[in-house]
């Protein structure tokens, strides 16, 4: 019955697929406006402000006295680990660990060791961190070419995820003759920059905002890295201003449209023509992938209908808040990591980085208007604008191993003409830079060598 139902979809999508791909223009680009995002339309501001992370000590007492007066958690069921989610036995060490243990000052001391600023793009106070490269010549003393890099993160991450990895890209390497500048910004309703104040700000006008940013900078053509959201808006900068872009390296890499959803449900039955057979596992059976994404999505639906319900909600208490985001960090850096007691939560990262990450959604009250991108890219408006738009830039794909989802070479490179590098890496899930910076960062100047050495020569 379930074979039927599958060959009767796989025949519907057919006759859409074979009646729509060749009156689509696959390669036209849309014109996409630049409108002001902000409060007020007033003067245009184009300067760029030294900015560090200040937390007034009455907003950490609040926090302090809010933790203090946390209810006890109803006890979890037996031998469930994180399957129900974020387990409340455990709950209460992380609790107990931000009362007596967490340092925020000592860790605001951290956060503020790169150089930090915010500037005005589309009526939004954008930040970002500038990182310059630590030399300017190579190791045999040779002038170092220095390569602009937007480095954009997802959620329920922030910048708090590339603390690690970039004295990783701004430390010149042995035998190579270029290092990069990099710019990580926080996305707009994200942490320190302001989020829009009317609808329809999805990735896609995200991306905008981002080229607008470099091009504030004085960078006309850069590099871009990004997972999660990152991977989205980075892809969209690459796909609506291929002028701009030298090479994208994505480490959540997906195709969405009706070609790629044709050719996966094929690969049921063929699936030679989709994947290959040392990487079948991870596509196939779909019954059983699709199965664990929909245990994984529940907060995508939310989100992406009412994302200022469950961002109220959370903001109401930081332990809310913290289990909400924590939960992420156990099961989608390690699917079995929610049959532990404990999640792995603490496997790749410490808890000091992980109420980092919590602490910037709280202190800038941002977990509302950073959910709102869901919404506002599912929207009507945006659903599917721009997934069948080609990708012609230099590409890149990072597979970490415990990666949400799993996209075959075949179907990436339906949309992304020049892929030019498709790695499988050894260990690592969803957070790439925060879970294996070195990896991260590894397969990156591989593929910045290869765009320079074959396309800017």
């Amino acid at each position: 019955m379930i074979k039927k139902l599958l060959f009767g979809v796989i025949a519907l999508l057919a006759a859409y697929y074979f009646g729509n791909c060749c009156s689509k223009n696959e390669t036209e680009i849309p014109r996409m406006p630049e409108p002001n995002w902000g409060p007020v339309d007033g003067t245009k501001d184009s300067s760029v402000r030294p900015f560090k992370i200040s937390v007034p000590k009455d907003v950490i007492n609040d926090l302090k006295e809010r933790l203090s007066r946390t209810r006890e958690p109803v006890p979890p069921l037996e031998n469930v680990g994180w399957t129900y989610g974020l387990s409340s036995k455990y709950f209460q060490k992380i609790i107990d660990y931000w009362i007596n243990k967490y340092d925020w000052y000592k860790r605001q001391d951290l956060l503020n060791k790169y150089p930090q600023f915010i500037t005005n793009i589309q009526g939004l106070d954008i930040h970002f961190y500038h990182v310059k490269p630590s030399k300017s010549l190579s190791t045999d003393g040779k002038p170092l070419k220095v390569l602009p890099l937007l480095l954009v993160h997802g959620w329920p991450g922030s910048v708090v995820e590339f603390q690690k990895i970039i004295p990783m890209l701004t430390i010149p390497r042995p035998g190579k003759d270029f290092v990069f500048e990099v710019i990580a910004p926080s996305l707009p309703g994200y942490g320190f920059s302001q989020g829009a104040v009317r609808p329809h700000m999805g990735h896609a006008q995200m991306a905008v905002v981002m080229k607008n940013l470099m091009t504030r900078l004085g960078f006309d053509k850069f590099y871009t890295q990004g997972g999660d959201w990152g991977s989205a808006i980075t892809t969209d900068i690459s796909t609506l201003f291929p002028e701009r872009v030298t090479g994208a390296h994505l480490n959540m890499c997906g195709v969405r449209n009706s070609k790629s959803f044709f050719w996966l449900l094929v690969g049921s039955y063929f699936p030679s023509l989709v994947v290959e057979s040392e990487h079948y596992s991870k596509v196939y059976p779909l019954t059983e992938k699709w199965s664990r994404l929909l245990e994984e999505s529940g907060y995508f639906h939310l989100q992406a209908t009412k994302p200022d319900t469950i961002g109220t909600a959370l903001m109401q208490a930081p332990a809310s808040l913290a289990t909400y985001i924590l939960e992420k960090f156990s099961t989608w850096t390690n699917p079995e990591y929610r049959f532990r007691d404990d999640g792995g939560l603490l496997e790749k990262f410490s808890m000091d980085e992980l109420l980092d990450n919590v602490m910037v959604y709280w202190i800038t009250d941002s977990i509302t208007t950073s959910v709102r991108l869901y919404a506002e890219s599912f929207s009507s408006e945006n659903n599917n604008k721009y997934d069948s738009l080609t990708t012609n830039v230099p590409v890149a794909c990072a597979n970490f191993p415990h990666e949400l989802t799993y996209t075959p070479k075949s179907l990436i490179e339906m949309r992304f003409k020049n892929l030019i590098q498709f790695n499988h890496l050894p260990r690592g899930g969803h957070f790439a830079a925060f879970e294996e910076p070195k990896l991260l960062a590894d397969d990156f100047w591989t593929f910045v060598e290869k765009v320079e050495q074959k396309f800017t020569k």
